[in-house]
């Protein structure tokens, strides 16, 4: 008998170099088959069950169904995850392929009608459940439900055709932008050109334009090239050029994101009006901590009307920048002048220079520093693994985290850290490549953690040398990983963030967030790469000083975002007489100091609402960032310098936010946490948005 697949074992870290764009057209359907013939074959005992008057138990519902589940998610996990992280054209037609397939059993399985009667014959039972399969029962019942298991005939047709369309849309509206990024450059070929930039950035596009076989300096689309660029560029022609190619991207030609848009939110509303709601933004909300519409609308006013006057301050502080230094642009500010003036306006104010702080934050301390407080706060150790784990590319590490104190073995993560523009997506995530579980013969599995960034990579002999920003982007992918990874449930179907509100799954990721403005955490790992000094004590009193520079327009920018995807998802039409880009520029006149330009097709590249899953929620950082600054504030109410005091409300953190991940609901575990319900007062406060 031969050996299965690499693609279908289903069990225990993926085999990655071993799983090809062959393997997965031919592996992918015979794992669906396989997997329909076993749901057939539960819906069929299940049917006979029903009919006895003997009641159904946990274990015959709901572990095979977590089974059938967990093989999909393994095999088309991998696949799902090599597309984001070693994109190829051969593995992306090998996914567009088979994603049809894979929708179309999901949506088999979630309108199960023998499924769904027999979770109702559990939950009618409730004696037999204990709190967690309760909770974890009326989600799967609730999923269902939005999953269109009550719909019929027509109807129920529409509603799959609907969802295997839209997986097309979302993989080709990421395709767009992976190829709208990498299909742009500008090569500079003159030290006039490169007027302000650092010298890391320079040997960036440096060592850009050597692999692309060029001389000269090549920009890119890329966060680690053109954030910089627009903060440090002295030529403002090129910082414009830049600008409108970046706001630019994925709205024209053969990579035209626009009409995709539209097909989304279209069937989107057909979507939720098949299922009786009004629009899809009610049924996003539906498995959300936040109650309604209006309740999100509420909070994104409240946080516009504190943010637009401060926002208005600091473009008027700018302007007066840009005056003092005689730049013509003083008397009418373009988008791509606000990065650069800001940046020496903080230099002015705080004497502090982002890119000269570079040298203190190598990849290798700042994760020594990360360890150090993990260990602190939650009583674990972490070491590298490497040569452990089968890996997809040779700049991923693995990890292996242990109790402190006795050196159990507690989980496992991955760290994929450098921007790879050509075969990586942007940004930064935790995925799961693992979950908390009990494999079929009864075995413990412990959960392993994908972390993903996209950060300046190392340059020469020159290792990875960090932003300050780009260290606060690890901490938060960190504390994804962390509630992943430290979970105590022993059902998977909550076990870490499944089956935690989306609204307040941010709240460990930003919490982490925090810490990098602690001091012991921050100069416990700010050291020179080459001298090992630590951070000058006055460069850390102006990070802290700098905190909240530019916090109102930081703030809006993120409520501009949150609004125009929430008013998408539930008042845009094809019959409302404006187009999407039409609605998010009405919108930007009360979310925005200045206007977007005409080329400005910011949405074409928003990815999260359109190829991820926060469509009607992206007010969810801020909804979790309530939470999140407030779990931070029972730390500095018993003082962040009191070891004994932290190291105790660190462990309570681990045992409910960490531990008891979607056992219970997001409110009771935080008030378990902390003593009582969140107040807003914190974020306020650490967001330099109180009124003076």
């Amino acid at each position: 008998m031969s050996a299965p697949l690499p693609l279908l074992v289903g069990q225990g870290l993926p085999p990655f170099d071993a799983i090809t764009p062959e393997q997965v057209e031919q592996a992918i359907p015979a794992l669906l088959s396989d997997l329909n013939e076993s749901l057939s074959a539960q819906e069929a005992r299940l049917e006979l069950r029903l009919g006895e008057s003997e009641s159904l138990s946990w274990e015959e519902v709901m572990e095979p169904l977590h089974q059938l589940g967990e093989r999909l998610r393994w095999s088309w996990g991998v696949v799902s995850h090599l597309n984001g992280v070693c994109n190829t054209p051969a593995l992306r037609e090998a996914h567009q392929q088979q994603q049809g397939a894979v929708v179309q059993f999901g949506n088999r399985a979630g309108q199960s009608r023998p499924i769904y009667r027999a979770l109702e014959a559990l939950q009618a039972n409730p004696s037999q459940l204990d709190a967690t399969q309760s909770r974890i029962l009326a989600a799967e019942l609730r999923d269902m439900q939005l999953r269109g298991v009550g719909l019929e005939g027509q109807e129920q047709q529409a509603f799959n055709s609907a969802c295997e369309r839209l997986a097309e849309l979302a993989t080709a509206f990421g395709n767009h932008v992976l190829d709208a990024t990498n299909g742009w450059s500008l090569t500079l070929n003159s030290e006039d050109e490169l007027a302000g930039l650092p010298a890391s950035l320079r040997q960036l596009l440096a060592q850009a334009a050597t692999d692309a076989g060029e001389s000269g300096w090549r920009l890119g689309l890329d966060m680690p090239r053109v954030v910089p660029f627009l903060k440090f560029s002295e030529r403002r022609d090129l910082r414009e050029k830049v600008y409108r190619a970046q706001v630019g991207k994925a709205a024209s030609g053969e990579l035209d994101n626009n009409p995709l848009i539209a097909q989304i939110l279209e069937l989107k509303l057909k979507q939720a009006q098949l299922l009786g709601y009004a629009n899809w933004a009610e049924v996003s909300l539906a498995s959300k901590m936040a109650g309604s519409v209006q309740e999100v609308e509420d909070l994104l006013e409240d946080l516009r009307a504190a943010a637009f006057p401060v926002a208005q301050q600091e473009l008027a502080a700018l302007a007066a920048c840009a005056s003092r230094h005689g730049a013509p642009e003083a008397a009418e500010l373009k988008p791509w002048d606000v990065s650069y003036w800001a940046e020496v306006l903080r230099q002015e104010s705080f004497e502090l220079n982002s890119e000269a702080l570079r040298p203190w934050f190598s990849l290798e301390q700042v994760l020594k520093g990360l360890f150090v407080l993990c260990q602190r706060l939650f009583d674990i150790q972490i070491v590298a693994a490497d040569g452990e784990a089968p890996i997809w590319h040779s700049d991923v590490r693995y990890f292996r985290v242990l109790e402190a104190r006795n050196g159990a073995p507690l989980a496992g993560f991955y760290l994929d850290p450098y921007s790879r523009p050509g075969s990586k997506r942007g940004g930064a995530w935790m995925d799961e490549c693992l979950g908390r579980s009990r494999s079929a013969t009864g075995e413990p599995v412990l959960p392993v953690a994908y972390l993903i960034c996209n950060q300046s990579p190392p340059v020469g002999d020159t290792p990875s040398l960090m932003t300050f920003d780009e260290v606060e982007t690890l901490f938060h992918e960190f504390g994804h990983g962390l509630q992943h990874m430290l979970t105590t449930v022993e059902r998977p179907q909550a076990a870490g963030i499944n089956n935690v509100e989306w609204d307040a799954v941010e709240l460990p990721s930003q919490f982490m967030e925090n810490w990098c403005y602690d001091r012991a955490t921050l100069m416990g790992m700010a050291r020179h790469w080459q001298s090992g000094e630590p951070l000058p004590e006055a460069e850390y009193q102006k990070l802290l000083a700098a905190r909240t520079f530019m916090a109102g327009g930081a703030t809006l920018r993120h409520v501009h975002f949150a609004l125009t995807d929430l008013r998408l998802h539930s008042q845009w039409t094809p019959d409302s007489g404006e187009s999407p880009d039409q609605m998010r520029r009405h919108i930007a006149a009360t979310t925005t100091v200045l206007e977007p330009i005409a080329e400005d097709a910011f949405l074409c590249a928003f990815s999260h609402i359109f190829a991820g899953g926060y469509a009607a929620g992206y007010y969810s950082y801020k909804w979790a960032e309530v939470l999140s600054a407030d779990a931070f504030s029972a730390f500095e109410e018993v003082g962040l310098e009191k070891e004994e005091e932290i190291v105790a409300t660190g462990r309570r953190f681990r045992d409910t936010v960490l531990s008891l991940g979607g056992s219970r609901s997001p409110a009771e575990v935080f008030e378990a946490f902390r003593g009582r319900q969140p107040s807003s007062e914190a974020l306020i406060r650490h967001s330099g948005l109180v009124a003076a």
